[in-house]
């Protein structure tokens, strides 16, 4: 998946690459040769349960499909999840650095772990899922819901920020291409993570697509197919378009962290002025029929 011209450190782990034990997925600084950000996949059978310890890392736990319970601190709190991401947000718990964490689930599922290092020691909380912000982004063929779990404005935590985005099949998000890599006037260094899953509708699950590209001070280079489950590292430069091909709705989780906590992007200048586009076109009407819609940001 990558081109020429690309890094040599790795960027895109294919579904299983990473699964060690009970992580469906273990994607480390170490992994990465980053510092800041983290992500695991935990698939639990009916009645499983697993616990580890969070580090100098806070934590969200987010329900991918299942319900479970997280123990934290001597209190644990119980998350309702969902049946798929593509059926609506879900609740989720934030779990604090230097702590020893539990998960069970008693019908079994997969709960993704969003982290980040962290200088502050919060508590365990609890957020309902009628309580996380929604947004419909875009319009016409760029329209995508995201879903604000932990962003700087819609949750508290100390380095952490993680939202969902859902992109319906044909369009492309992750739109004008943008980058947060240096810490600057409009943009704020973070790196990031994505995470993939795909509806097929009962047809085979497919692939969708994927690129990643730098400046001449820092190259990078990746474009190519994502699959259910895949896992790509985005430590500088631009990222975008992420392309749900027709027939294929796309999900992708993404993970943040850096020295501070505030998501500011640069566009590519060469695509920027799309935006302008959209203050003439509708949303996308079947994110609009979807329920929870939320609001609109062009």
């Amino acid at each position: 998946m990558t081109g020429a011209g690309a890094a040599t450190r790795q960027l895109h782990w294919a579904a299983g690459e990473l699964a060690r034990g009970p992580w469906a997925l273990e994607l480390t600084p170490e992994a990465t040769g980053w510092r800041w950000t983290s992500l695991r996949v935990l698939a639990l059978g009916a009645g499983a349960s697993h616990a580890f310890a969070s580090g100098p890392e806070e934590m969200l736990v987010l329900p991918l499909e299942g319900s479970c319970t997280v123990s934290c601190d001597g209190e644990a709190v119980v998350l309702e999840g969902r049946s798929d991401v593509f059926s609506s947000p879900s609740d989720f718990a934030y779990v604090p650095r230097d702590a020893e964490v539990a998960v069970t689930s008693p019908a079994g599922g997969r709960f993704a772990l969003g982290g980040a290092e962290a200088r502050r020691r919060m508590p365990l909380r609890r957020q309902a899922a009628p309580d996380v912000s929604v947004e419909l982004r875009g319009a016409g063929n760029c329209s995508r819901r995201v879903v604000n779990y932990c962003m700087a404005d819609t949750f508290e935590a100390d380095r952490l920020l993680v939202c969902e985005v859902i992109t319906p099949s044909g369009n492309w998000s992750s739109y004008p291409p943008h980058k947060h890599d240096e810490e600057r006037p409009g943009e704020t260094e973070l790196e990031e993570i994505y995470y993939f899953e795909l509806d097929g509708h009962g047809h085979d699950p497919g692939a969708a697509y994927l690129r990643l590209y730098g400046t001449d001070a820092r190259p990078i280079e990746l474009l190519g197919a994502v699959h259910g489950g895949d896992v790509v590292a985005v430590p500088h430069g631009y990222h975008g378009p992420a392309m749900a091909p027709p027939g294929y709705d796309l999900y992708y989780l993404n993970v943040m962290g850096g020295p501070e906590r505030t998501w500011l992007a640069s566009d590519d200048p060469t695509y920027a002025w799309v935006r302008t586009t959209w203050r003439t076109e509708a949303v996308d009407p079947r994110l609009v029929d979807d329920q929870p819609a939320g609001e609109v940001r062009r």
